[in-house]
């Protein structure tokens, strides 16, 4: 299909821009948001946009949590003649400057929930190494992900409620990834659920002032990664930044007593680097965490990442964190604010995390569904 968009530069491949490599239907291009007050208050933001170019379909979420309620945004739209405009709806994103200011606006819906929010980089941009993997002789996954601290100003309304955000106070971080993606439904509305064994694994961003740390990590024994990447920004006093990968990680996780799920209550995270000393993380849990199936990730009532839904559908709701049946469905995967301690500087960031049955380590979470 031509489009407009076919004027501009930037073809890959001999198609259109509303088609993607070799017309895999897995091919995604993702974008991901989160922002969170230094202060440490139960407040999380989580915003995200999803383009499947071979299924003509983009779809987004906005979410917050605010104390142990998690309020969320939902919407899909088909691709039709503007394959390459961010706009779900009343949910949009404009990249002002790419790798260093993203604008993200939620005009009024019926979730309670609108915004207008930008996000200006503190650091770098970083690309992770590449994520291909094969099962039984068939590509599964071939990801590319780049990711980037930063600082929000702007504005958001939840329940009527205005907050104002100042770069000072506030603070977060995004992701940017394209490939062919694993599907993930562990949806009860829509069989087949999913399950998974015998694996830890996290992807965390944690920053001080003048040290971002982002890492992505999967194993299957202890000690002994099958999958990592990551990279150390440190600023230096003259205002330049100094870049380090990460070449291996060690952890130390003591888990929260929590009846509904996998929740971390403290870890220590032992970097090394392929130049240079190693660097020790301490992390403490904070309050605030959005799970997201709110975004989709994995499913939630029928809804799935890059299903078609029609010209355009959008839902909502807010839940309830205490109660049990949401949060068993709501499983592990979720963005989690954590306390941050490098060095004597003290930060903040985000993990998402999960422990599968089968792993040697941290049985006790394990009762829990890990993603």
């Amino acid at each position: 299909m031509l489009t407009p968009q076919d004027d501009l530069l930037g073809h890959q491949t001999p198609g259109t821009f509303a088609v993607a490599g070799n017309g895999d239907p897995r091919f995604t291009e993702r974008y991901w948001y989160t922002a969170h007050p230094l202060d440490g208050r139960a407040f999380l933001i989580d915003v995200g946009f999803g383009y499947y170019p071979n299924r003509g379909v983009m779809d987004a979420f906005a979410g917050v949590t605010i104390g142990r309620t998690q309020h969320n945004f939902r919407a899909s739209r088909r691709l039709a003649g503007n394959p390459l405009e961010t706009t779900v709806g009343p949910l949009r994103l404009e990249v002002v400057k790419g790798h260093a200011t993203h604008r993200l606006v939620l005009q009024d819906n019926g979730s309670g929930i609108a915004f207008d929010l930008t996000f200006e980089a503190c650091f770098p941009a970083a690309q992770e190494k590449q994520s291909r993997r094969e099962r039984n002789g068939e590509l599964e996954e071939d990801l590319a992900r780049v990711a980037q601290f930063g600082r929000w100003h702007g504005w958001i309304e939840v329940a009527g409620e205005r907050h104002t955000l100042e770069p000072s106070t506030w603070w977060g971080q995004r992701d940017r990834s394209w490939g062919i993606r694993s599907e993930m439904r562990t949806d009860w509305a829509r069989p087949p659920m999913q399950t998974h064994r015998n694996f830890f694994w996290t992807w965390s961003m944690l920053q001080t002032q003048n040290l971002g740390v982002s890492v992505f990590m999967k194993e299957r024994e202890p000690g002994k990664p099958y999958y990592l990447s990551g990279a150390e920004f440190q600023r230096r006093p003259d205002g330049s930044v100094h870049k380090r990968e990460i070449t291996g990680f060690e952890h130390e996780i003591t888990w929260a007593d929590d009846p509904l799920g996998q929740t971390i209550a403290s870890a220590e995270f032992q970097l090394s680097f392929e130049e240079g000393s190693p660097r020790l993380v301490r992390l403490e849990a904070l309050p605030a965490r959005y799970y997201l199936k709110g975004g989709l990730y994995g499913g939630w009532d029928g809804w799935n990442h890059g299903d078609d839904r029609g010209a355009y559908a959008e839902a909502f709701d807010a839940w309830d964190l205490d109660d049990p049946v949401t949060r068993e469905r709501a499983r592990t995967l979720g963005d989690h604010v954590l306390r941050v301690q490098i060095d004597g500087e003290s930060g903040i960031g985000i993990s998402e995390y999960g422990v599968a049955a089968g792993y040697p380590r941290y049985p006790g979470p394990q009762k829990h569904a890990a993603l």
